[in-house]
């Protein structure tokens, strides 16, 4: 029994002030309570101290989850994503700090998602070298992932690993929280776990090292995968270990709550290299913006040669230049150079360093876009160099030389070709 003034579950509170900043850094839409992370932080230690109050008394339920649509990569239909309040984000991130130390020792060493001291590229890596071993691999779609979680499993699961009665009670209000749409409507949920969600990431983990990964290990030990969440690559000997494997999954996947392949976008595709001589239709897969495929290559003493390896995608390069095209800045002559560097710098530097690690060639290919509006803007912006276009041309390509240091594109560049020739 709990002493008179006591709190019946025992929240730090100083774990809660570290949510709230983990929750500022990340920014974010507002809930349906209309409230931004600004306006709470205004507030933040009565905010903060409201919410450590009624999560440790157990009187704290979660608001309901506004509903977001996107489109999807390549504008075929739209995405769902809820968009929790930030009080409710700062909640669930409090749990997140709490569960993870728990299941992050047991969990997969390919399973790669959302978890610390792991990255996407790290996946992208792995998936090469495996490809280089395994002729064939199974490109998974879980479809309607997320959407369609069980949650008596998910709960079954979390309980494996705490007995914690906070965290299995605010699990539980937090996958029932109803989904407000955008004309005022309530939905009821009772399955799934809303992309957007702090927790979302966690808790498709602990459900798939469950539903998949465990069971992968056990079933089919020398068939190694790489798993970002629920972006699956599975590497086989053969097409038919291939096509055996991928039938077993699809029933394990609907003896855990009735989860399903897509029939169009899951794919068995053949990794073809100079060494492989089979045929097979599909020979490329796309795996966390990168498209694997056989690509040229040159050996060292100059033959030449076909590998099966990671590049930016079409999809991610197309999406990249949108955005490029978006800043406007070439349309912007009152921007000084500095000001056009602050714009773009952040989202330039992340570019090259994600995309710029495999095949950076093609990555380089993307980023010149940047260049191309720089000399718009130039052109527009100097009158000796509006109809000059060759002139416009050798000024940029002169600074790029002499200060290559203004731009991270330039920067990556720098670096990616000093990389190369120390590499021989």
């Amino acid at each position: 029994m709990s002493e008179p003034g006591s709190k019946p579950f025992e929240i730090s509170k100083q774990i809660v002030a570290a949510a709230f900043e983990k929750v500022r850094s990340k920014k974010g839409a507002a809930g349906v309570d209309g409230v931004t992370v600004e306006q709470f932080a205004q507030d933040y230690k009565n905010n903060l101290y409201k919410l450590w109050n009624r999560m440790s008394s157990g009187s704290y339920f979660p608001a309901p989850v506004r509903m977001v649509e996107i489109p999807k990569d390549g504008g075929h239909g739209t995405r769902v994503l809820g968009v929790p309040t930030v009080q409710d984000r700062i909640a669930q991130t409090v749990a997140v700090a709490y569960l993870e130390p728990l299941v992050e020792p047991v969990f997969h060493p390919d399973s790669y998602g959302y978890r610390p001291g792991r990255s996407p590229l790290d996946a992208v890596a792995a998936c090469r070298q495996r490809c280089w071993q395994y002729a064939w691999v199974i490109d998974l779609d879980i479809q309607g992932f997320f959407d369609n979680l069980d949650h008596d499993l998910i709960l079954k699961a979390v309980a494996h690993h705490t007995n914690d009665p906070w965290i299995l009670l605010y699990v539980a209000r937090w996958l029932k929280a109803p989904l407000r749409q955008a004309d005022g409507s309530v939905t009821a949920r009772d399955r799934g776990s809303p992309q957007g969600a702090s927790i979302s990431p966690l808790l498709a983990n602990i459900f798939m090292h469950y539903a998949f990964d465990t069971w992968m290990a056990r079933e089919f030990p020398d068939v190694p995968f790489e798993r970002f969440v629920d972006d699956v690559i599975v590497h086989c000997v053969s097409e038919q270990q291939a096509r055996r494997v991928k039938d077993a999954i699809a029933s394990r996947l609907a003896e855990c709550g009735g989860l399903r392949l897509h029939p169009d976008k899951t794919r068995i595709v053949y990794c073809k290299n100079s060494t492989r001589h089979g045929r097979h239709r599909q020979v490329s897969f796309d795996f966390l913006g990168h498209t694997f495929k056989p690509r040229s290559a040159q050996r060292k003493d100059g033959t030449m040669f076909t590998t099966f390896t990671p590049a930016i995608s079409g999809k991610a390069a197309t999406a990249i230049r949108q955005q490029i095209r978006r800043m406007r800045f070439h349309l912007r002559s009152d921007l000084s150079f500095s000001d056009i560097a602050k714009m773009i710098n952040a989202k330039a530097g992340a570019w090259a360093a994600y995309f710029g690690r495999f095949r950076p060639s093609e990555t380089a290919r993307v980023l010149f876009h940047i260049d191309r509006y720089l000399l718009r803007w130039a052109r527009r912006k100097y009158k000796h160099l509006r109809r000059a276009p060759r002139r416009a041309s050798r000024t940029l390509a002169a600074i790029k030389k002499s200060r290559p240091g203004l731009l991270a594109h330039w920067r990556w560049e720098v670096r990616t070709r000093t990389a190369a020739v120390r590499a021989g």
